[in-house]
């Protein structure tokens, strides 16, 4: 489908776990033109738990896309209360990030909704977001943002270098673009 997008000059986008084996992954992004990737925690016990997988070979084929393909790549952590929302736990997941795929490299932090077999557990507070957020950001993440809420802030996207609102949101709605053509802040000229 990707090959046949790519003929008729249109983008691809794949949403995954990355829970994949490495040839199939290599193989199936090199198709793909962009990624969101959930990383649903950064704590093995949660992935053998909750998914049934691993941590390991997500994080592995994390640095894989992002290294190895010309795939886009963004990752979504949906924050689930008492699951995968320790301050710790956020912090050492930031600090990944920043080392292995680079502080550019955007997350959106998501409220998770009980809802199927999680009926048991309450909504994420706005709180637990915006401290996750912080928390990431404080680690020198650049684009850090909130899901499945309304937060101005995190729906925004700052420029690192002078700080100032490049693009800002309001759910799916674009308010606002101070972007150039090529992609620089209209503020200080970062690209």
């Amino acid at each position: 489908v990707a090959i046949a997008c790519h003929k008729l000059g249109l983008k691809v986008v794949a949403v995954s776990a990355a829970y994949m084996n490495p040839e199939p992954l290599k193989a199936f992004y090199a198709h793909m033109d962009a990624a969101n990737i959930d990383l649903k925690a950064f704590s093995e016990d949660f992935y053998k738990q909750l998914t049934g997988g691993d941590l390991n070979t997500v994080l592995e084929n994390l640095i894989t896309i992002k290294h190895q393909t010309d795939t886009w790549l963004e990752l979504t952590t949906l924050i689930i209360p008492g699951q995968n929302d320790d301050p710790d736990e956020i912090r050492a997941m930031s600090e990944w990030i920043y080392h292995e795929l680079g502080p550019e490299t955007p997350i959106h932090f998501s409220a998770f909704h009980p809802d199927h077999k999680m009926l048991n557990i309450p909504q994420t507070p706005l709180e637990t977001l915006v401290r996750s957020r912080n928390i990431a950001l404080e680690t020198g993440l650049h684009y850090v943002y909130t899901g499945n809420v309304y937060y101005q802030p995190g729906d925004t996207t700052f420029c690192p270098n002078c700080q100032k609102p490049v693009i800002e949101r309001s759910w799916y709605h674009l308010s606002k673009y101070d972007l150039s053509a090529d992609g620089k802040c209209q503020f200080c000229g970062y690209s």
